[in-house]
């Protein structure tokens, strides 16, 4: 398989099979932030929607994990009808990219390659990934786009982060593992002419 640069990396292997993965994904990814979470705090839940940008940047790369996470948090406001939170949506965009960042970091889930090492820089990632998208960009945004409060947005990204991290991090590796054992059977398989 051959090596792609760091920016077709990032942009992830756009095909008929991607678009319909992060279309799913999206769609998915709105469903469970309304019918598979629990309520943490003040409009917050700890919700299994963050599983959608692990397997989707697992399959197909980070924007396309950033744009399943992105749309879905604005289909899961179409679904919940709260009104369009673009804050959120953004900020969801971008933790969706950063845990997509698997095959920068050389875990190529679909070589069921994801080491000790990998598992650990993926842990910080999405520790770092959620205070930069909730702690920095969805507060930015909630001020520009809102005029929120932003004590409460902090407040609600704090919650946010530390759900979403629990459930990236605990369901996320060992999912990541077996997805990976998965394909590292399928790789010594080779093309006949």
């Amino acid at each position: 398989m051959e090596e792609k640069n760091l920016f077709a990396t990032l942009l992830g292997n756009w095909n008929t099979k991607t678009i319909v993965g992060v279309a799913i994904g999206a769609a998915l990814f709105g469903v469970l932030m309304n019918y598979g979470s629990v309520r943490v705090f003040t409009n917050t839940s700890l919700t299994m929607a963050m599983i959608v940008p692990v397997i989707v940047g697992a399959l197909f790369g980070p924007l396309p994990a950033a744009v399943a996470a992105g749309v879905g948090n604005v289909i899961a406001d179409l679904i919940g009808g709260w009104g369009f939170w673009f804050d959120w949506s953004i900020g969801n965009f971008v933790l969706g990219f950063c845990v997509g960042l698997l095959p920068v970091y050389g875990a190529k889930i679909d070589e069921g390659i994801f080491t000790v090492k990998q598992m650990i820089i993926y842990s910080v990632i999405c520790i770092l990934g959620n205070a930069v998208a909730f702690g920095i960009v969805t507060p930015i945004f909630s001020a520009i786009l809102y005029s929120s409060e932003l004590e409460i947005t902090f407040l609600q990204s704090l919650a946010g982060s530390v759900s979403n991290c629990a459930v990236l991090i605990i369901i996320g590796i060992p999912l990541l593992i077996a997805l990976a054992k998965r394909n590292e059977k399928g790789t010594n398989l080779t093309e006949e002419d």
